[in-house]
């Protein structure tokens, strides 16, 4: 349910199991019977329910970002520069990169990459060749690009240029912070067989067609068009030239994805599981009947479902949390016409944050598979981006404290709701633009079908009452949420949304490096809310630009300060339930799934 970036790491990332109600549990598992492959040559693992895998091009375009689609791609075409969080801590993960090295010049204006010494499935070397390929297809390409961001890049890289076959410089357009370069550029970049792809249709003969604008925009169309038909892609020639560690096998339009060791493989994550059987469940209850069964190796239970867990490890079965490194929120509209001026005003949001009872969810909606959220950077696991302020909360719950903040800003509470009664810019008063009579009356379009998300959205209701702000809910299909809830102006009649909240579903999966230049800064691609603040952009611009932690720390304070957003608890991404004996991995914060990593090592 991707709306926007990226291609390869950035991304709405569906929660296992979140996104169906109660009622919904009926549907069975496509195409899953068996029994538990439970031997060293193969796994069954559990795809979250209705997410199935429908892209197999790394190069990902607006409709087929979902973490499937990304995992897969990544393990048969390795990135240029590969993070993730797998080994405990998020970092490059040099043994699943191509690249071996990248060294920025002392000035932060460029930086000049070594590849490893490594070969196509079809015994074709490697090279820097490949690497440009990427780059020439996506300049030329780039708005086409769900990557694609304006002003980064690859805008802001002005040259590729090869030194030899394993050796190549990107030159900047300014300097830039390496760290956040090298996790939230360098990694973007997945080096591809130019010596297979580069032609303008199945017929045509490979060239550099990719060396000419016009050339790239045709082989794109021609990777893209082949990357629809699904159902071709175990036989199509185009996709069995690899890098990674696994080839595809077979791929169903239903979402079902063998994958099969590649052979030839000479990277440093080589499988140890000869084949992966990637499993689709069209809902969460199909699932848990599988992983009881003792069909699935590796698969997810609701966080509801905790109270069940000795039902799954009286099967043999190890029950563990997956953290991400993610944020949860609920954006204002800050061009409503009616409840912009409000949402305007520090003291409004500061009110019904403090309303807003963090850790009561945890407890109560997610069994304490959530961690609350207090501002812009990830807080499941440590690092040094997360400032004090942001860490210790500056807006503990209390929904007294809430109350008084506002009556103390010109609101009274009549019927139980708050109504402006002393408009003004005054300390004492409503503030700009807020008219006498308003009422604290907020609406949201949450997404439907998730008891989570419901039972979240009514808790949240009930403690915003207790401070006098009224709380209604609508409910819709998460893709209907987004389309309903767009940046817009306040002449627009389509600016009338309040709030919007994509489910306990739609956390943001941030890159290895958290900025905030998406969602966050003026005009950024995903600000949903149009949030603008001209310091917080500055500070945002220093987070990819200078090299210090500090800049990371600051930003993280200012947007715990001032609330660009109503901070939520961040859930699990899922609770993976994993047969005994299979081994030799963590969980990836990244949201991302790496089957070379995984190993029956005995029970």
């Amino acid at each position: 349910m991707s709306p926007v970036r990226t291609a390869a790491r950035r991304r709405w990332a569906l929660v296992a199991g979140a996104a169906v109600s109660a009622g919904a549990l009926l549907a069975g598992c496509t195409g899953t019977s068996g029994s538990s492959s439970a031997s060293s040559d193969s796994i069954n693992y559990a795809l979250p329910a209705n997410f199935t895998p429908n892209w197999i091009l790394p190069i990902g375009t607006a409709a087929h970002l979902n973490t499937n689609n990304v995992s897969i791609a990544a393990t048969l075409w390795e990135p240029l520069v590969a993070y993730d969080g797998s080994t405990g801590s998020i970092g490059w993960n040099k043994k699943a990169s191509i690249a071996s090295a990248a060294d920025f010049a002392g000035d932060g204006k460029s930086v000049t990459i070594t590849l490893g010494d490594r070969h196509w499935s079809d015994g074709k070397a490697l090279t820097s060749r490949d690497v440009e390929f990427w780059y020439n297809l996506i300049r030329g390409n780039k708005k086409a690009w769900a990557g694609y961001s304006p002003g980064k890049a690859p805008d802001n890289w002005t040259s590729l240029k090869a030194t030899d076959a394993r050796h190549l410089t990107i030159t900047f357009d300014k300097a830039y912070n390496s760290q956040w370069m090298l996790a939230n550029e360098l990694s973007l970049i997945t080096p591809l067989p130019q010596h297979v792809w580069d032609k303008t249709g199945a017929s045509a003969a490979v060239s550099d067609a990719d060396r000419t604008t016009a050339g790239a925009q045709k082989v794109w169309t021609y990777l893209n068009t082949a990357a629809k038909d699904i159902g071709s892609y175990a036989s199509n020639p185009l996709w069995k030239t690899v890098s990674g560690p696994y080839t595809v096998k077979s791929f169903s339009t239903a979402g079902k994805v063998v994958l099969r060791a590649n052979g030839t493989y000479d990277g440093g994550e080589k499988a140890h599981i000869k084949t992966v059987n990637l499993m689709p469940f069209t809902t969460t209850a199909a699932e848990e009947n599988a992983l009881r069964a003792g069909s699935v190796d590796y698969g997810y239970i609701d966080a509801t479902d905790l109270d069940q867990k000795d039902s799954f490890t009286n099967r043999g079965y190890a029950v563990k949390p997956w953290t991400g490194w993610a944020i949860t929120y609920m954006p204002y509209n800050f061009n409503n016409p009616t409840m912009g001026p409000v949402f305007k005003q520090l003291y409004a949001r500061q009110a019904v944050q403090m309303s807003v009872d963090q850790d009561g969810l945890v407890k109560a909606i997610f069994n304490g598979t959530a961690v609350p959220g207090y501002g812009p950077v990830p807080q499941a696991q440590q690092s040094n981006f997360v400032s004090d302020a942001q860490q210790n909360n500056p807006y503990p719950f209390s929904t007294a404290k809430a109350s008084a903040l506002l009556q103390s800003h010109g609101w009274t509470k009549q019927h139980g709701v708050m109504v402006c009664t002393r408009p003004g810019t005054s300390a004492s008063q409503c503030g700009a633009g807020v008219k006498a009579g308003t009422k604290f009356q907020l609406e949201v379009l949450s997404q439907s079908g998730s008891a989570v998300t419901d039972n979240m959205m009514s808790a949240i209701q009930s403690s915003l009452a207790k401070s006098g702000i009224g709380f209604s809910i609508k409910t819709a299909p998460v893709n209907s949420v987004l389309s309903q809830t767009p940046q817009c102006t306040s002449d627009q009649p389509i600016c009338k949304w309040q709030l919007s909240f994509f489910g306990t579903a739609g956390s943001w999966y941030f890159p290895a490096f958290p900025t905030g230049d998406s969602l966050f800064q003026s005009k950024g691609g995903s600000n949903f809310g149009n949030y603008s603040n001209p310091d917080v952009d500055k500070l945002i611009t220093a987070t990819t630009t200078a090299n210090s932690q500090t800049a990371m720390q600051d930003y993280s304070a200012a947007l715990a300060k001032d609330l660009p957003v109503i901070w939520l608890p961040e859930p699990d991404y899922q609770i993976s339930v994993v047969k005994n004996g299979l081994g030799g991995f963590s969980q990836d914060s990244l949201a991302n799934f790496h089957p070379a990593q995984w190993a029956w090592t005995g029970k």
